[in-house]
């Protein structure tokens, strides 16, 4: 029986939760009142996006499956590095904005960072389709991938 009151209380919370929520739009207006804009390719975004990360420097960037686009809240403009440095490939999966300024960068093919002056590649993950990035407090970068050896968990300060 105590069993079944947990659940049936449990379940209460979580209504209450839900309806703690529902006044987070104003009723009174109709959804068309609300502002919405959207981008499509006609403004320069090509491509399905698959990651979206913003700078300290307040640009919007993001990865899609044919590059890395910087939106400036108007237009959106492709990014090439300088011409002798490339990503691991313009598949872009991933991106992280760390507290220093560097754009982590996470390819289907490796990882890269940018900061501002240089692109950096990783050799030890060449070749590992790099899904997630993530900035731990301490500031180390981590990378989650998945490749023919299967996935992993890498810190990137150190060895994979």
């Amino acid at each position: 029986m105590r069993g079944r009151s947990a659940r049936v209380i449990g379940g209460l919370g979580i209504l209450l939760a839900c309806c703690a929520c529902a006044p987070a739009l104003d009723p009174s207006l109709d959804l068309t009142q609300y502002a919405h804009t959207a981008w499509t390719a006609r403004q320069g975004l090509n491509g399905i996006t698959r990651a979206i990360v913003q700078t300290p420097d307040g640009y919007l960037w993001l990865g899609t499956e044919f590059g890395l686009v910087r939106f400036d809240g108007v237009r959106f403009v492709p990014w090439s590095p300088p011409a002798d440095q490339h990503l691991p490939s313009n598949n872009i999966r991933s991106l992280v904005a760390a507290r220093d300024g560097t754009l982590w960068i996470g390819t289907v093919e490796g990882l890269a960072s940018w900061n501002h002056r240089k692109l950096t590649r990783y050799p030890e993950l060449t070749g590992q389709n790099v899904l997630g990035l993530f900035e731990d407090r301490e500031g180390t970068v981590w990378a989650g991938t998945f490749g023919t050896s299967g996935g992993k968990l890498c810190a990137i300060q150190r060895t994979c």
